[in-house]
Formats: structure tokens, C-alpha cells, sequence
């Protein structure tokens, strides 16, 4: 089956999957520039989230940056020199406010869900959080590794968990849409 390089509707929305950062990250390779971790002791998800968030930004900031060398390069300028690069890069990020790009925090913690109803994350500790010292009723930070069959996903598996966990293709809940977007 042949991919549209586009797609349809919504455009390129993220410079990279969310499920493929994550994996990444908790493999411990430090993905589009996050930190690297150890990847037996994991990470907790809210770790994961700030870290997702930064590389997207990081990822914006890189986008147009280039665009506005590319724009200087067609009207007969010069290419940035490393320092001007990094000077704005440097703007835009600055620029960027954080909940502008996609996956709020709880969008982020069901995706996660997705990812451990699929078996490829466990959580393999827990540690008081800040806020339990004075509401004992807040959730502890839980640490999260990647199991084996997490490490072994394919790229398809990766690209759509729900169709990975449900079995349940992008063709029928792309026509189910269609269908239902005439009322």
C-alpha cells in the first residue's frame, strides 16, 4: 500500500512520533536532543512529557531557523555563520511559548496508558513526589522502562498503537469520519 507523502487533513503536525520519541528516550538515547537516561532505571512520565515537549520546541526553533537562512540564501544573502545560527535559534526558541506545540499533559499520561495496555513499558518503582509531603493523596512519581517486546516494536506498530492495541486500521476509522462529517 502507497502512503501519500501529505496527509489529508491536519498537514504535518509534529517533526516526529510521539510513541517513537518515547521508545527512544527509554532506550536511552537521548532523542532530538533530551538528556539520556539510564535505561534500567527508567524514567517517571512526567520526565518523559518535559522532555518530549523540549525536543519539539528544539525541533520548531531548528525549522525556522532554516527557513529564515533558506529565505536570506534566495534573496542573495549569505548562510548564517554558526554564531548567527545559534543566535536564532536561540530567538526562536525564546519565542515559543510551551503550550503552544501539541500533547498536553493529559493527552500524553492515555497515550502513555496505550503504550503499557500494549506491554511495552512496565513501571519498575515508585518515589514520593513533592506534593505528597503536605497532600498525602497526590500520586508518587512512578519510574517506567521498556519491557523487550517494547524494545522489538516495529516502526508500523510504533507509527499507530491504536491500531497496534484495538486492531483497528486507519482505513475504517478514516472512513467512518468521512461518513459521519456529512451531517
Amino acid at each position: 500500500m502507497t502512503m501519500p507523502l501529505r496527509p489529508q487533513q491536519g498537514g504535518f503536525l509534529r517533526p516526529f512520533g510521539t510513541a517513537w520519541f518515547i521508545i527512544e528516550y527509554l532506550k536511552g538515547n537521548g532523542p532530538e536532543g533530551s538528556k539520556r537516561i539510564d535505561p534500567d532505571t527508567g524514567a517517571p512520565i512526567v520526565d518523559i512529557h518535559f522532555e518530549y515537549k523540549s525536543a519539539l520546541h528544539r525541533a520548531h526553533a531548528r525549522d525556522a531557523t532554516e527557513h529564515e537562512e533558506e529565505r536570506r540564501i534566495r534573496q542573495g544573502g549569505t548562510a548564517f555563520t554558526e554564531k548567527e545560527y545559534q543566535e536564532r535559534l536561540a530567538y526562536y526558541l525564546s519565542r515559543i511559548p510551551y503550550k503552544e506545540l501539541k500533547m498536553r499533559y493529559h493527552s500524553f499520561v492515555n497515550y502513555f496508558g496505550m503504550l503499557k495496555r500494549l506491554g511495552w513499558v512496565e513501571e519498575i518503582k515508585e518515589e514520593p513526589s513533592g506534593p505528597q509531603e503536605y497532600h498525602p493523596h497526590f500520586q508518587p512519581r512512578r519510574y517506567y522502562r521498556l519491557t523487550d517486546k517494547g524494545k522489538t516494536a516495529s516502526l508500523l506498530e510504533l507509527s499507530d498503537p491504536i491500531m497496534t492495541l484495538y486492531n483497528y486500521p486507519r482505513e475504517i476509522r478514516s472512513a467512518k469520519r468521512a461518513r459521519y462529517a456529512k451531517f
